[in-house]
């Protein structure tokens, strides 16, 4: 994957260090978008007019293959187990480091603001200069997306959608009895639908560790996963964010359906949703900032007599989340389209999401997935927006 580092060479530059330091594995997603490296175990990066990696004997070949690496070392190279044992471990490899450091003339570097405690205080012993890098600079490189990173989220949102009719269809073959939906003559629950997204998702390439499958007064709480018998006449709420299992990049989807006949409170409270959906598409474009299109939700709602957060920090009940956020390696990233929103650029992939929230009535959200273009944006998402689910 090509990659402009270049707002990483002035950091650096501005922070007066000679590189950028990661010691990690590849869960975490600065490491796998430096490195291009995916490895179960923590290995080392550094970027110094180029990338290059430290790796077990394990990943060397594997590093020298698939990394964007320029250089690939090994810890064997640098006498590992004669330091283990003399210094332990952990000792061993924060003097191999070090002596890696100065291979490629580093003196002093930048690490991310998480960077490992034991890992920084060993390199500051043997003389390197460590700071933490407290702008998250390749958090911001990570939000615009190069035409390759766009296309792993568009295939990424065809399994999510794939996923979604999938529950969908189980909800509409479900039958109605005593107030609850049956399947195969059980009781149709939260965990066998979210078995099917799962499922899904793994026949397209994609996986997720968790989603949400919730009905009735649980879709009110906006990160309830959901759970038990799913109700008729009430809301559902199913938000799916899975992670492509090649690219490692995510989508994410939420859709709100009702088996049977929503009440008039839900069906109002949907259908502004969809008002305040259609605002912020509205005012989503290049130039705009996460803000902007934060208040155009919050314009809807509050017109409409509901708290936000915005007009009441400390609501419980209305619009009590932010409007979206990036979406990529992570699953929540930079940029927010939120209150702290900055501006937007072409290359954004953002989720527009807004939702009302009440126990008393459940909760309601419309989710899309969208990249913000030169003169617009484009909508990833191509699946239908409907609260009721006909009967198959």
């Amino acid at each position: 994957m090509a990659q402009d580092l270049s707002e990483l060479d002035s950091a650096l530059d501005s922070m007066g260090v000679d590189g950028f330091l990661i010691d990690a594995d590849s869960t975490d997603s600065d490491q796998l978008y430096l490195s291009g490296f995916d490895a179960p175990d923590a290995f080392t990066t550094l970027y110094a007019d180029g990338v290059h990696l430290l790796v077990s004997s394990l990943e060397y070949g594997r590093a020298k293959k698939e990394s964007n690496a320029e250089t690939v070392s090994r810890l064997s190279e640098y006498d590992y187990y004669e330091k283990i044992a003399e210094h332990g471990p952990e000792a061993a490899k924060n003097h191999i480091i070090a002596e890696f450091l100065a291979d490629h003339g580093v003196e002093s570097v930048a690490v991310p603001a998480r960077f490992p405690v034991g890992t920084a205080d060993g390199l500051r012993e043997a003389g390197v200069t460590v700071r933490p890098d407290n702008s998250s600079v390749l958090v911001g490189i990570r939000a615009t997306k190069t035409e390759e990173e766009i296309e792993h989220v568009r295939v990424a949102q065809k399994a999510n959608e794939a996923s979604m009719h999938a529950a969908e269809d189980l909800i509409a073959a479900a039958t109605i009895e005593d107030g609850l939906l049956y399947y195969e003559g059980e009781p149709l629950t939260s965990e066998r639908v979210k078995e099917e997204i799962e499922v899904t998702l793994l026949r397209h390439g994609a996986a997720l560790d968790e989603t949400i499958v919730a009905c009735g007064a649980a879709a009110a709480d906006p990160h309830d996963r959901g759970s038990g018998p799913l109700a008729t006449n009430e809301a559902i709420i199913i938000d799916i964010f899975p992670r492509d299992k090649t690219s490692k990049y995510h989508a994410d989807m939420t859709r709100t359906f009702v088996r049977g006949e929503p009440s008039e409170e839900i069906r109002e409270r949907y259908e502004l949703t969809y008002e305040a959906f259609d605002a912020a598409f509205d005012a989503l474009e290049p130039g705009a900032t996460g803000e902007d299109v934060h208040a155009a939700v919050c314009d809807v709602y509050e017109a409409a007599g509901y708290d936000t957060l915005r007009s009441n920090p400390n609501a419980e009940t209305g619009f009590i989340h932010s409007t979206g956020h990036g979406v990529g390696l992570d699953v929540h990233e930079d940029p927010r389209l939120s209150p702290s929103g900055g501006e937007l650029e072409p290359g954004h992939v953002v989720t527009i999401e807004p939702g009302l929230y009440d126990p008393e009535v459940g909760g309601v959200r419309i989710e899309d997935i969208a990249v913000v273009t030169e003169d617009g944006y484009e909508n990833f998402t191509d699946y239908p927006i409907r609260l009721v689910v006909d009967e198959e």
